[in-house]
């Protein structure tokens, strides 16, 4: 019987990409509104007075505007950013069309996927619904979403940037993604609920949003419980990131990584160490997205766009990243992380240093080194590991104490 429904579900989410990808879409599809002059988007009054996850709209969609085999809706819900205002977020609950058949109650999984972005154009939600052209890194995770409602999971995407697209805001990341969770979960038509085990998993720039949120959610929101958290290809040391891939072909990540740290922490005063052309660039792709910037960018060199000789390792820099690496805090919850010994865009040092951080806190860490060849492969193959880590969870299963490595 699961295998009768694996298919369809299957050549229709492949289907959902080859349209997105070709810029074909369904005939009575009209394309949908930016989330910026979308009125669902829009800040409610009486925000401030929501608690953190309450749904304060609700609308159903049809995923990628084709008629596929699964429920979805889209939430705007309340959340806190790192300044501590009260924000409105959005995220996209998905719900296979069959029973669960599992013991208990219908597991709920929060998938973070990379938004890696500065505009809200870059969000998931938006692509989601079928916006174009930007969007990439979500139809890139399409085939892994497939596979955890293949299992009969329902799936929270929560575009944990913000209404501010600010990326690699940890805490703002982390309390996006545990409120998300919470407003799926409170969301009643979802089909979970208070009885149904939570899970999260994301992958590059979606494992940094994931690490933070575990790491949040004892103190954040204990009525989150993680039954586990799997991520891989994780962000750390944000400076190596930047000074690894500058000159290659993911050199726009390391202007990424500037343009950041400039519109998270401006008093740093990083924006005061670039030259003419750095200030173009801020204001140029103030609202740009990360796969845009990766072609805009090839082969550049941060040094290029600094008044200074060395951005990436001038104090302010380093202090500004500093804020936002993981590993100050152990999650409480089992998790699986892996990453590939050659990983071409994320140095497997600073992997290795987070893993060890965490260990030496007491978290129990199940923590693999892939010998696939690079960041993208690793993604791949190495999903079902990390999806076979979740479903034991789930089930019920104690993962292993203390730090196994493999």
């Amino acid at each position: 019987m699961r295998r009768r429904g694996i298919f369809p579900l299957l050549a229709a989410a492949l289907l959902a990409v080859t349209f997105l990808l070709t810029g074909i879409s369904p005939a009575h599809a009209a394309p949908p509104a930016h989330p910026d002059a979308d009125p669902f988007y829009a800040e409610p009054a009486g925000l401030a007075a929501a608690a953190n996850g309450a749904v304060l709209k609700s609308r159903s969609i049809a995923l990628f505007g084709l008629p596929l085999p699964v429920q979805t809706w889209q939430l705007q819900y309340r959340t806190t950013d790192s300044a501590d205002r009260p924000t409105a977020g959005m995220t996209t609950v998905l719900v296979p069309n069959t029973t669960w058949t599992g013991s208990g109650a219908r597991p709920l999984l929060s998938y973070q996927i990379a938004e890696d972005s500065l505009g809200t154009r870059c969000a998931p939600s938006y692509t989601l619904r079928g916006g174009l052209p930007v969007g990439l890194n979500t139809l890139t995770d399409m085939p892994f979403i497939a596979a955890a409602l293949l299992r009969g999971w329902a799936v929270v995407i929560s575009d944990y940037e913000g209404p501010e697209s600010r990326f690699l805001d940890g805490v703002n990341s982390g309390r996006g993604v545990l409120d998300g969770i919470r407003a799926a979960r409170d969301f009643a038509p979802g089909g979970v609920g208070a009885a149904s085990p939570i899970g999260a998993y994301g992958y590059s720039g979606g494992a940094f949003a994931t690490l933070w949120a575990a790491q949040l959610q004892p103190a954040y929101a204990p009525d989150v419980p993680f039954a586990g958290v799997a991520a891989g290809g994780v962000p750390a040391d944000l400076p190596a990131i930047a000074r690894g891939v500058e000159g290659g072909v993911q050199a726009g990540l390391a202007l990424l990584i500037v343009h950041t740290v400039v519109r998270n922490t401006p008093e740093a005063g990083v924006a005061d160490l670039l030259n003419e052309r750095g200030r173009a660039m801020l204001a140029e792709d103030a609202h740009a997205c990360g796969e845009e910037l990766v072609v805009k960018y090839h082969g550049t060199r941060v040094a290029e766009y600094a008044a200074i000789p060395d951005l990436l390792g001038h104090p302010a820099f380093r202090a500004a990243t500093a804020r936002q690496e993981l590993g100050g805090v152990a999650p409480a919850t089992p998790l699986y992380l892996y990453h590939s010994r050659t990983d071409d865009v994320i140095p497997l040092a600073g992997f290795t240093a987070l893993v060890d951080r965490y260990c030496a806190q007491g978290a129990a860490v199940t923590a693999s080194v892939s010998e696939l060849p690079g960041h993208n492969p690793s993604a791949v193959g190495e999903f079902p590991g990390a999806s076979n880590f979740l479903a034991d969870r789930f089930a019920g299963v104690p993962a292993a104490s203390g730090c196994p490595r493999r």
